[in-house]
């Protein structure tokens, strides 16, 4: 047994020498996005300067988030190129998620900044969803600048979600 488990040491400590991101695919958080594939995307239409006019104002997601057409289909093009969990391939257990929501400006229909994100994991789409509530109450207060939370969001919004919800 001490062998076995030596070797799988060995083996593990030469896989992240020779490529780190090779063993970060393989333990991926199915609750992020894969990196590469889905970095985020903004919405240059939405500044510092504008937000009163723009995420500030109630309603305004639903002036510029895309069609269920086109997220379903992408979502389904995305589970069948290595997004699905555990071989899940059933779209109603996922979300097809802005990663920078639309409420902090990310943009409504770059595929960087979409993908199906699972219902079922530990930190799951519900829970993201309250990050992001939280960030645009804070950027809409002046407290916290879009920018700053967008990078938030973007780079690892579980991170973002001890820092900002606690």
């Amino acid at each position: 047994m001490k062998r076995k488990l030596s070797f799988v040491v060995i083996a593990i400590t030469t896989l992240v020498a020779m490529s780190p991101s090779l063993l970060s695919a393989a333990v991926r958080n199915p609750s992020l996005p894969i990196a590469s594939r889905t970095p985020g995307a903004i919405d240059p239409r939405v500044t510092q300067k504008n937000l009163r006019t723009t995420i500030c104002v109630s309603g305004y997601t639903s002036t510029v988030r895309p069609p269920s057409s086109y997220t379903h289909a992408l979502k389904v093009r995305q589970l069948h190129s290595g997004y699905a969990v555990g071989g899940d391939f059933s779209t109603s257990d996922y979300e097809e998620d802005h990663l920078i929501s639309l409420e902090l400006g990310g943009s409504p229909t770059a595929e960087r900044n979409l993908w199906p994100e699972p219902y079922s994991s530990v930190n799951g789409a519900r829970t993201k969803d309250t990050l992001e509530n939280r960030l645009h109450a804070l950027v809409c207060a002046g407290i916290v600048p879009l920018t700053v939370a967008q990078r938030a969001i973007a780079t690892n919004w579980i991170t973002a979600y001890r820092v900002y919800v606690g």
